[in-house]
């Protein structure tokens, strides 16, 4: 994914500034975000787990704090889905098991999260039932097969109306290897590292693609196991990393209804770069 930075965040400074600056992490001449911050994350398989430790590091904290749940989804993925299924129909929360490091005692929390069913883990539902973050800074980054990054913002926004939650870094599970540069531009352009980023341009007008079009998208996108819809139209930009491609495509749902999707992919500018898929917008 890459991070537009056409509009940085100045506010982020000062929320963290205000948040305090107790004990709680290492001190770190060029990390302006306060010590008394924690990265809380839930991983189920690794990925979210490599990126929280990633923040962690850039941002020099000690603690980060694994949510663990007291019965953990510890089936083959067919039965963690139907488990998912029936506790989502259910509303029911499954209650954490005890992290042994109070989260209350922190200013500014660095949540992490996988994306299920479009928004975060279920995991995270039990956190925010069992743990009172009025008040508090939530920075929230996550990691997707596709996508799901802004509606699980979104929602975390609604369950969180008593805290300031700041725009989301999110990655896919495919690129992890691509998270630490990227955390690195997320982090400056939000105010919690020192340092400069280029501000990007726009997205060119969308325009009808072409056979060389789809032949980029396919390549990006096409051993991707679920449907994306047909690319209809593209728009594109440069940036320090390559050249990102934003394509609108189509797909007729069971219902025959047509739904578009926006689709980002990116191309290095090394010779021979393969065209990557970074996220889905749906």
């Amino acid at each position: 994914m890459t991070i537009d930075m056409k509009k940085p965040l100045t506010l982020l400074a000062v929320l963290l500034t205000l948040a305090g600056c107790g004990a709680g992490g290492k001190k770190n001449a060029e990390t302006v975000q306060p010590r008394k911050s924690v990265v809380v994350y839930y991983s189920q398989t690794g990925g979210t787990e490599k990126v929280a430790k990633e923040f962690a590091r850039q941002l020099g904290l000690d603690t980060l704090i694994k949510v663990e749940l007291a019965n953990p989804y510890d089936g083959t993925y067919d039965e963690t889905i139907a488990r998912c299924q029936k506790e989502m129909e259910g509303g029911e929360v499954s209650p954490l098991k005890a992290p042994g490091v109070d989260v209350a005692a922190y200013d500014t929390v660095f949540l992490g999260y996988p994306i299920w069913f479009g928004t975060y883990a279920l995991p995270i539902k039990s956190l925010l039932k069992e743990v009172n973050l009025d008040g508090k800074v939530v920075v929230p980054f996550c990691t997707f097969g596709s996508g799901g990054r802004q509606s699980a913002e979104a929602d975390l926004k609604a369950a969180l109306p008593n805290s300031t939650v700041l725009p989301s870094y999110g990655v896919r599970a495919a690129r992890v290897d691509k998270a630490p540069a990227e955390i690195t531009k997320y982090l400056i352009a939000n105010g919690m590292l020192k340092g400069e980023v280029e501000t990007l341009p726009d997205f060119s007008a969308q325009r009808k693609v072409t056979a060389e079009d789809a032949a980029l998208f396919e390549a990006a996108c096409g051993d991707y196991q679920m449907p994306l819809g047909t690319p209809d139209t593209v728009g594109e930009r440069e940036t320090p990393d390559g050249t990102e491609y934003m394509f609108k495509t189509k797909s007729a749902g069971p219902d025959g209804k047509e739904s578009v999707f926006t689709i980002y992919v990116i191309r290095g500018k090394e010779e021979g770069a393969k065209p990557e898929f970074t996220e889905v917008v749906r």
